[in-house]
């Protein structure tokens, strides 16, 4: 999710966002604000409020300055999304969820979610907590090797976690370009037009400092709890697994039922607690990756609010990484 500069602010897949979920009324929920692209697009089409919420303090401190325009219609939050029904503090009429790092996060070589600037191994979104440098000095070679592998499908991840155990041996591995630069090292030269050797990497670090999939299947189960009956819901993912868990969750929900994977046994029929707006993710057109390269990789999954109470989804049947199934036991 590395973006160029000129489109560090632009809100991926804001057009049929605004299009399918119209008319944009009542209360809205951003849950991811960065930014403030989704809020003030929501805003602007009509919003009465905005409940903005990050865990990041840097996306409110922000938020100062751009959300004066908009007076007591912008609330802001400090807090994950996991919490989006609480931060709510009632029914409302639409969520919306940008997930994964922030242009804003990556192009701060202090915040350590870059291998393509030197700073420190930090990637804590809430900057509290244990650090990307925690995890990469502290863990064994078996536990770097799985989540290098779940998280980042990795396919040399038991190589790189045995040279970051060896190269810790000797001194602790402080920053991102000596990080990167190791990955690099283990992995052949990428052919031009191929990522970074480190992006995989990257990616599944981050996903483990900041319990991305926790968060995730709880952020879904909490606008499932906050929409009221004909709310709007819109998630964005830039991943393939990040996807799978926002598909399936839905199709369960939507009373699709279905299976996780082709081993898995089928999974009963339930009442439908959402229509989906759309049966298939839509993705950016040729004239939105032109103004946005960020959207590159981005897929946008849109359902709507029944009337049928909430009801926990099994983990297990979400297509969740094997590491993360096995953590939620």
């Amino acid at each position: 999710m590395q973006d160029a500069g000129h489109s560090a602010h632009i809100p991926v897949l804001i057009d049929p966002i605004l299009q399918h979920l119209a008319p944009i009324r009542g209360i809205w929920l951003d849950g991811t604000l960065g930014a403030g692209g989704y809020a003030r697009a929501l805003l602007d089409a009509g919003a009465d409020r905005v409940i903005g919420v990050d865990q990041d303090p840097l996306a409110l401190e922000l938020a100062q300055d751009w959300g004066a325009d908009y007076g007591d219609r912008l609330r802001l939050v400090q807090g994950n999304f996991a919490q989006l029904d609480a931060h709510a503090g009632g029914l409302i009429d639409g969520v919306v969820l940008d997930l994964g790092v922030s242009s804003m996060q990556l192009d701060q070589a202090a915040r350590g979610f870059s291998f393509a600037k030197d700073g420190p191994l930090d990637m804590r979104m809430s900057q509290t907590g244990s650090s990307a440098r925690d995890l990469v000095n502290q863990a064994s070679e078996e536990m770097l090797a799985d989540i290098l592998f779940h998280y980042g499908e990795e396919r040399a991840a038991r190589r790189i976690a045995r040279a970051i155990t060896r190269t810790r041996a000797d001194a602790p591995i402080e920053t991102t370009l000596q990080l990167a630069s190791l990955i690099s090292g283990c992995l052949p030269r990428p052919k031009p037009g191929q990522s970074h050797p480190a992006t995989r990497s990257f990616q599944a670090l981050r996903i483990a400092v900041n319990a991305e999939f926790d968060a995730l299947v709880a952020g879904l189960e909490a606008a499932e709890r906050a929409l009221r009956p004909g709310g709007k819901l819109a998630v964005v993912s830039f991943h393939s697994m990040e996807d799978r868990v926002v598909k399936r969750y839905l199709a369960l929900r939507a009373g699709q039922g279905g299976r996780a994977n082709r081993y898995a046994p089928e999974t009963p029929v339930q009442a439908s607690a959402f229509s989906l707006i759309k049966r298939s993710g839509l993705v950016a057109d040729a004239d939105e990756l032109a103004r946005n390269p960020r959207a590159r990789s981005a897929r946008l999954r849109m359902a709507e609010r029944t009337e049928v109470p909430f009801s926990p989804v099994a983990r297990d049947q979400l297509g969740l990484p094997g590491l993360a199934l096995e953590q939620e036991r």
